[in-house]
């Protein structure tokens, strides 16, 4: 189930929640649909990024659990605040911009790969003290979403 408080004014802030789960689409939709359309690609991966970080490594895709997203989407300006109900875990706070992923050997996986596309794609990353909430910030260039046209 999807909770939503859509839609006021752009300027404002707005809130989705989620139960955990990596069926992401229509929540991205949800949060992507004020994005102009040549930015959207490049903000669902990192947004699809964060929500799977939270619901499978912070809420253990735990259906009891929920995801918490508070955004807000203006003509030039995006935040999005993701929250789980997690344990959370120690946010890098060594550099601003993580080393490329690193493949261990042994377990053949990639550690790091999440946390350096979230760099890549936005202008801002910054999570809470507890590892449960992350806020993330980009500036865009192109101008107005879509559906805000009437705002110029």
């Amino acid at each position: 189930m999807i909770a939503s408080s859509l839609p006021p004014d752009a300027h404002q802030w707005q809130q989705v929640s989620f139960a955990s789960t990596l069926y992401l689409c229509p929540i991205l939709d949800c949060l992507l649909a004020d994005v102009p359309p040549e930015d959207e690609a490049e903000l669902r991966l990192g947004l699809q990024e964060a929500l799977v970080n939270a619901a499978k490594h912070g809420n253990k895709l735990d259906p009891y659990k929920t995801i918490f997203v508070h955004f807000s989407i203006s003509h030039s300006k995006c935040w999005w605040i993701i929250s789980d109900q997690g344990a959370g875990f120690t946010p890098p706070h060594h550099c601003q911009t993580p080393p490329p992923p690193q493949v261990i050997p042994d377990v053949g996986c990639e550690c790091g790969r999440g946390l350096y596309i979230l760099h890549q794609i936005f202008d801002q990353v910054y999570w809470n003290q507890d590892g449960t909430e992350l806020r993330l910030f980009k500036a865009i260039k192109s101008g107005v979403g879509k559906h805000l046209a009437w705002q110029n």
